[in-house]
């Protein structure tokens, strides 16, 4: 298993972004990314630093690898 980078939520959301999710609102601390297809929607916090078990959970419900996650920052 890969070892998940340090990452704001900021950058996720860019990272995200390459993969199709699309900023659909903010929420107080929170941007709310959609994908068109896609059952879910993803809640990132707008932090500095992401916590490693939050970070893992968003990428578990967008079906992405941590490799697939690095390559697109």
């Amino acid at each position: 298993m890969a070892k998940l980078p340090v990452v704001s939520g900021e950058d996720a959301v860019r990272a995200l972004g390459r993969f199709g999710w699309r900023v659909a609102r903010r929420a107080g601390s929170h941007i709310i990314l959609v994908k068109p297809g896609s059952l879910y929607t993803l809640s990132v916090p707008d932090h500095k630093e992401l916590a490693k078990g939050t970070l893992r959970k968003i990428l578990r419900i967008a079906s992405l690898s941590v490799e697939e996650f690095t390559h697109a920052l």
